[in-house]
C-alpha cells in the first residue's frame, strides 16, 4: 500500500481520447492496464473527467470557418480550438471501459462552463477559476502526488504544473501518460513540468 499521504491523480482516461474518439490519443487505451495496476495499491485515487457541453468556446465547431487544432484568442489568452469531444453525456465523455472506476475515492468533472477551457484538474485556463481538487487534497492531508493519463502534454502537464506550484511533491508517470505532441507541446511541456520540480518517472 502506498503511503496515506499520497494521491494518484489519473486524467481524463475517456473514450474520446482513446483510438477510435474524436479526440483520439496515439495509444491512450495501452496505459489502462498500468493505471489499474496502481489505483489498487494507492492509498487515495481521484480520477479527472472532461466534461463539456455541445456549444464550449474551445470546440473548433462552435467558431465559423475555424479549423480543428487552430488558435484563437480568448479573454484569459490563446485558445487550441479542438475538435468536439467529450460532450456530456455522451459515449465519448464516457470513462474507458476497462478503466477500474469503481476504485476511485473522488471523480472531478472540469470544462463544464461553456465560455472557459480546463487543462488542469486545479485550475480552470483562466488559471484562477478553482475546480476544488486543491480543497479536497488539502481536507484528506494529501501532500504527494503521482499523476497519470491522457494527454501528457495538455491536461496532465497543467495539471503537474499547477500542483508543484500548489507546494505538492509531484511525480508523472510518463509510461502510464500519452501524448498529443502539437506543434513541439510534448518537448515543450516535458521541460517546463522538469524545471518546476516535477518527477518524471520513465
Amino acid at each position: 500500500m502506498r503511503p496515506a499521504d499520497d494521491a494518484l491523480i489519473v486524467i481524463d482516461v475517456q473514450n474520446d481520447f482513446c483510438p477510435g474518439g474524436a479526440l483520439a490519443v496515439a495509444g491512450g487505451d495501452a496505459i489502462v492496464p498500468g493505471l489499474n495496476r496502481m489505483m489498487a495499491d494507492a492509498a487515495c485515487v481521484v480520477l479527472t473527467q472532461d466534461w463539456h457541453p455541445a456549444n464550449h468556446a474551445s470546440f473548433a465547431a462552435n467558431h465559423p470557418g475555424a479549423a480543428p487544432f487552430s488558435l484563437t484568442e480568448m479573454d484569459y489568452g490563446p485558445q487550441v480550438l479542438w475538435p468536439t469531444h467529450c460532450v456530456q453525456g455522451s459515449a465519448g465523455a464516457a470513462f474507458h471501459p476497462d478503466l477500474d472506476v469503481a476504485r476511485a475515492d473522488l471523480i472531478l468533472r472540469k470544462g463544464f462552463r461553456p465560455a472557459i477551457d480546463s487543462y488542469s484538474a486545479f485550475f480552470e485556463n483562466d488559471r484562477r477559476t478553482a475546480t476544488g481538487l486543491h480543497g479536497y487534497l488539502q481536507d484528506r492531508g494529501l501532500r504527494r502526488l503521482v499523476l497519470a493519463g491522457l494527454a501528457t502534454d495538455y491536461c496532465v502537464a497543467y495539471s503537474a504544473l499547477d500542483a508543484a506550484r500548489l507546494g505538492y511533491a509531484v511525480t508523472v508517470r510518463m509510461d502510464l501518460c500519452r501524448a498529443i505532441d502539437l506543434d513541439g507541446s510534448l518537448a515543450r511541456m516535458r521541460a517546463e513540468m522538469q524545471a518546476a520540480g516535477v518527477i518524471l518517472q520513465e
